[in-house]
């Protein structure tokens, strides 16, 4: 059974740090696409980071560069997003995704976690 379990959200004050995990189960981690994607309180859902499978560089959304690093862990099945200087408009459920790297219709999403920027 495949599964994406988020952790590590939560409550902080702005300028502060989080790190999310996304622990990966029931599929080859390594030939996987990762993901981290956000939604606002009504907001369509945001691609924040990726990260390949294999080969090539890391990808951010605009608003989070220099701030958010995606980082993977292949012998853990574990992906993480450390977010750094946080702000208020920061504040979204973040959600982590797997695409095969080949087999796009292979995709998964987590339940997702809740980050809160507020003083």
């Amino acid at each position: 059974q495949v599964q994406l379990v988020e952790s590590g959200g939560g409550l902080v004050q702005p300028g502060g740090s989080l790190r999310l995990s996304c622990a990966a189960s029931g599929f080859t981690f390594m030939l996987y696409t990762m993901s981290w994607y956000r939604q606002a309180p009504g907001k369509g859902r945001e691609l924040v980071a990726t990260i390949p499978s294999v080969r090539g560089s890391t990808n951010y959304a605009d608003s989070v560069k220099g701030r958010f690093t995606i980082s993977k862990d292949n012998n853990k099945n574990t992906v993480y997003l450390q977010m750094n200087s946080l702000k208020p408009d920061d504040t979204a459920v973040y959600y982590c995704n797997a695409v095969h790297y080949l087999l796009e219709r292979y995709a998964y999403w987590g339940q997702g976690t809740q980050v809160t920027v507020s003083s």
